[in-house]
């Protein structure tokens, strides 16, 4: 274990970087990954993580040089039991002779070992105290911001930067196909995403209704297909009328999308960080203890709403208490923050695009 920005490796020519997971982990993870670039301007950095991030990625200005879309893995690349990584994809990643392999994946308990089977001359990452020990490695504590958590990481191996907020770049391809799907975007659009993975970080659709209509903006309201009913409910609920966009734009068409409005109000999820990380300013609906792990770390074009609710709705079950079991209950955890304070930032951040 290390501490502060240490000193860069030498001989440095193939990188493996294992972030195997959803947008917004990967958005979060941009400054880290920039920063291993920076220190190893000449190397090849190789993401070990899903096929949608080698579609993503592809032709995609950016630190990563290519994608090893993993198998199902259990605790790497999936949250299922039962799956091995196969010896074949191990012999296929020890070819291809890593000189340092990093792990930004978690805690380390199946993603350690997984790493240290790449045989790369070094390694570093996190570890909780029952993970594999890694050469170099961070203490995995679950409240600490990811993009610093893994910055930290980065540190490690002489990787430095001082762009704390994440960026992805948008390319001629993305705005083709943004204006083969919807045209040329009006100016002033407000992007609604009320969809969130977790149904208790999700916004209640009248609420994202009345906030468009108090802002009386063209809007357009992003989703994927499980989240179609959502998005036809805060549509419906509005009384102006509202652009639908579900799985009519792959991410890089959304990224495209984002870059052209004038403010993106999401829940915490994926799309709110792809936002702000294309440039987009962006309102975030956060429950307290999400925050704190992936809440955007500046103010001027980002200001996320809390909600302090410290216990379920319906049961009491605290949050807080990282010991106990995920009730069963998906109330929303953040229905507390109001339309007027989604209002009043949104009201200031647009005059600032004026």
């Amino acid at each position: 274990m290390s501490g502060g920005v240490g000193p860069t490796l030498d001989g440095v020519r193939r990188i493996a970087v294992l972030r195997a997971n959803a947008l917004g982990d990967l958005v979060l993870a941009m400054p880290a990954l920039d920063a291993i670039h920076h220190a190893y301007p000449e190397a090849r950095i190789t993401l070990l993580g899903l096929d949608w991030h080698a579609r993503f990625l592809d032709g995609r200005p950016g630190p990563v040089d290519d994608v090893v879309a993993l198998p199902p893995i259990t605790g790497v690349s999936t949250a299922e039991s039962g799956h091995a990584a196969p010896e074949s994809l191990f012999d296929e990643l020890r070819a291809r002779r890593f000189d340092l392999a990093v792990q930004i994946h978690g805690g380390g308990r199946y993603s350690n070992p997984f790493l240290l089977g790449l045989g790369a001359r070094m390694t570093a990452g996190l570890r909780t105290p029952d993970a594999a020990t890694l050469d170099l490695w961070v203490p995995y504590v679950y409240y600490h911001h990811e993009t610093l958590r893994y910055l930290e990481v980065a540190a490690l191996v002489g990787g430095f930067t001082e762009d704390v907020e994440p960026r992805v770049a948008v390319t001629p391809a993305d705005r083709a196909e943004l204006s083969r799907a919807f045209g040329e975007p009006p100016p002033g659009l407000v992007a609604l995403h009320p969809g969130a993975s977790d149904p208790r970080r999700r916004w209640p659709a009248k609420d994202f209704a009345a906030l468009a209509d108090r802002l009386g903006r063209p809007v357009v309201i992003t989703g994927v297909e499980r989240e179609r009913d959502l998005v036809e409910e805060v549509a419906a609920a509005m009384s102006r009328p509202a652009v639908l966009a579900v799985d009519t734009l792959t991410l890089g068409g959304l990224a495209a999308l984002y870059e052209r409005c004038s403010l993106v109000v999401s829940n915490d999820t994926g799309p709110r960080h792809l936002a702000a990380a294309v440039g987009a300013p962006t309102i975030g609906i956060y429950w307290c203890g999400n925050l704190i792990n992936a809440g955007p770390l500046t103010r001027s074009r980002h200001r996320p709403l809390v909600s302090w609710t410290q216990a379920c709705p319906v049961c009491g079950t605290s949050g807080l208490d990282l010991t106990l079991e995920r009730c069963p209950h998906d109330a929303s955890w953040v229905a507390g923050v109001t339309v007027d304070e989604a209002a009043e930032q949104a009201e200031d951040l647009l005059a600032q695009c004026r």
